[in-house]
């Protein structure tokens, strides 16, 4: 084997070095002084503070969004006690009118009201007398009728509640409770 096929196979030698080291550089412009302008330290300073502002933003947020005031609505007659008979539904538009709701006439006498609203994927819910439930019919929800509260499927909350006030005869929707 000659003196040039062993520099093929294995490279050595003055030149092959300044060779590679320019290449290296030319690919990796930095020098060994500009690494020192950030130490470790440092940066885990920056972000720990940066995580420490993420974490303020959102508690903030979510101080806002709790403070924050429900819009009123006023007071919208929905029935006469007498028009719902035990153990029925009747079903209305509350707090605005794209908001479907229904007011239950539980046995003993006792009036509730929910949104409408199934709290897993909004579809629709129905209250099935005969079975004595609340039914969404898309993954089949099922909510307990005296309080809303999720039964069985997939949904994880209870219906928000609207609060009612009855005078006299007529039963009014005062204000959404969630």
């Amino acid at each position: 084997m000659t003196e040039r096929e062993r520099e093929i196979i294995n490279p050595t030698g003055p030149s092959f070095e300044s060779s590679q080291i320019k290449r290296w550089r030319d690919e990796f412009p930095y020098h060994w002084d500009a690494d020192e302008l950030v130490s470790r330290r440092e940066l885990l300073q920056l972000a720990v503070y940066a995580s420490g502002a993420l974490f303020v933003g959102t508690a903030v947020l979510a101080v806002l969004g709790r403070i924050r005031r429900a819009p009123r609505t006023p007071a919208l007659r929905v029935a006469r006690a007498e028009e719902v008979p035990e153990g029925q539904a009747v079903y209305f538009h509350y707090p605005g009118p794209d908001d479907q709701a229904m007011l239950l006439h539980l046995p003993g006498g006792r009036f509730v009201a929910y949104s409408q609203k199934c709290t897993h994927l909004s579809c629709a819910v129905y209250y099935q007398p005969n079975r004595a439930r609340l039914f969404c019919p898309c993954h089949d929800g099922i909510y307990d009728p005296e309080t809303g509260d999720p039964v069985a499927g997939p949904p994880q909350r209870r219906l928000p509640r609207i609060a009612l006030r009855q005078e006299g005869s007529q039963i009014y929707a005062v204000a959404e409770v969630p």
